[in-house]
């Protein structure tokens, strides 16, 4: 269906009749998604998509009741507005817990993405012509089998209005890139990527579509994946382990993110997306990682992939200690979770689109700057290996014990770095593994990266989540090699 550009959330609120609800909320969004992908100089995918639509929540009986659609017509909104009334009703009869109107508060204002570009400074043409000279530029031997390029753009707007006054337009410009080459010698396979797979996405402009920075990145990319075929094995040993923010983005993500979120905690994921091994008694009292760890949940960081003002249901975003001084302060709950649980918990309550609830999220999740320099970081390392990019991840249901292997590696020698490392990985137990971070990277090792692709609930919710982290040293770690 295409937008309705008529539509006034507004008006479609107050043609709602529901004379004994206690509160009714509107969030209406609309998506345009523009993806293209070259592979090998071929253009695979030049795929444009619009949504539009709305969800609807009724708070009744001390319960919330949902409904959704993408036809806008006042009629079909009313009677979409019943059925999340009836749902609430059929709910309130077997109650868990019951809300009341202080989990959505009133609340005004507003949020834009930072961009120096708008989308419609580069047309298809250009930007395809652009990630065809990227695959060109990525092959620099014959030994680079694959090249690809790949770039989303995805432009969203959220409007919230609700009966007890709240009126929210938030307006996101995101944008994600991939671009890679795979290189082959015999039996020897390497892929070297642009940070990981989709890791490099932000809020920012088509800016960043720099030709000049782009085409010096990708002969760097194509160079290392070269590189990576006569570089030999990461060694098995335990030693120490310097991990590049782009890595960190998943360790962050899988071992602090996932385990800390209130829902999941609460039992609410485990059928699909597993519980953790956090318990609401540990808020408060459990050292989580070494005195040098402090991990923020700051949906306030301007260009970060997740930011924003106001989550889904309108409770105002602020930066929020999750880990002070490696103590367990603050878990990922939104309202209704914090009520639940009796823990303290952040503005994360997020949905993918219009047609699924918010539920707990995380947004981004930042490891906070350290004091040293990347070069004091690895000068006093006697032995030990430096790796960077996520190439795989697993971690248990309870994001406890994991195994992730990196793209690219160096070892350590003497304090500097020498030889490449290919198959580098690296396991550990999330407690064990944070109490062994040893430095911090000050603000000049930081970078922020994300995904857009984190996915929990039932149904399926994928959404985009950033990380920005330094440098970081872990002592005392098992690194392998082999392909993972």
């Amino acid at each position: 269906m295409q937008p309705n550009l008529k539509f006034d959330v507004k008006v479609a609120l107050s043609h709602i009749e529901l004379p004994s609800a206690e509160w009714i909320g509107l969030r209406e969004v609309r998506e345009i998604n523009t993806t293209r992908y070259v592979r090998d100089r071929q253009p695979q995918s030049n795929g444009r998509s619009q949504s539009h639509g709305v969800m609807i929540e009724v708070l009744v009986d001390g319960q919330f009741g949902y409904a959704s659609t993408n036809n806008l017509d006042l009629t079909n909104i009313q009677r979409m507005a019943q059925q999340a009334y009836d749902r609430a009703k059929t709910a309130a009869k077997w109650a868990v817990h019951r809300f009341t109107i202080a989990q959505r508060p009133k609340a005004i204002g507003q949020y834009f993405s930072p961009f120096v570009k708008p989308s419609e400074a580069i047309d298809a043409k250009e930007l395809n012509s652009l990630l065809i000279e990227i695959c060109d530029t990525l092959k620099v031997s014959e030994q680079i089998v694959k090249t690809s390029a790949y770039a989303v753009i995805t432009e969203v707007e959220s409007k919230f209005v609700s009966s007890n006054g709240s009126d929210i337009y938030q307006k996101f410009l995101v944008i994600a890139t991939d671009y890679a080459a795979t290189a082959q010698d015999g039996a020897i396979i390497q892929r070297r990527g642009d940070k990981g797979q989709l890791a490099r996405c932000n809020q920012i402009g088509v800016e960043v579509f720099d030709r000049d920075t782009l085409l010096q990145r990708a002969r760097v990319i194509g160079e290392q994946a070269i590189e990576l075929l006569s570089a030999i094995e990461c060694p098995t040993e335990t030693t120490s382990l310097v991990l590049a923010p782009d890595q960190m983005l998943l360790q962050i993500h899988e071992s602090i993110g996932h385990p800390l979120e209130i829902d999941r905690i609460l039992g609410d994921e485990r059928n699909y997306a597993g519980g953790s091994f956090v318990k609401l008694e540990d808020f408060g009292k459990m050292q989580y990682g070494s005195s040098i760890m402090n991990v923020s949940f700051d949906p306030t960081m301007a260009g970060e992939f997740a930011s924003y003002a106001f989550d889904d249901v309108g409770i105002s975003a602020t930066k929020e200690y999750l880990i002070k001084e490696g103590k367990l302060l603050r878990g990922l709950g939104s309202s209704e979770s914090q009520l639940r649980s009796g823990i303290k918990g952040v503005a994360n309550a997020r949905a993918t689109s219009w047609n699924r609830p918010a539920i707990d999220r995380m947004a981004n999740i930042n490891l906070e700057a350290g004091e040293h320099s990347f070069e004091t970081i690895i000068s006093n390392i006697e032995r030990g290996v430096y790796m960077q990019s996520n190439r795989s991840w697993s971690i248990d249901d309870y994001r406890n014990k994991f195994q992730f292997g990196c793209e690219y590696a160096q070892l350590i020698e003497n304090g500097k770095l020498t030889k490449t490392l290919r198959n580098p990985n690296y396991r550990g137990v999330t407690n064990q593994f944070w109490r062994s971070l040893a430095k911090v990277g000050d603000r000049d090792t930081v970078e922020a990266y994300g995904s857009p692709f984190c996915g929990k609930g039932e149904p399926n919710q994928v959404i985009r989540v950033g990380h920005a982290s330094p440098t970081c040293l872990f002592e005392n770690i098992e690194v392998f090699g082999g392909a993972s």
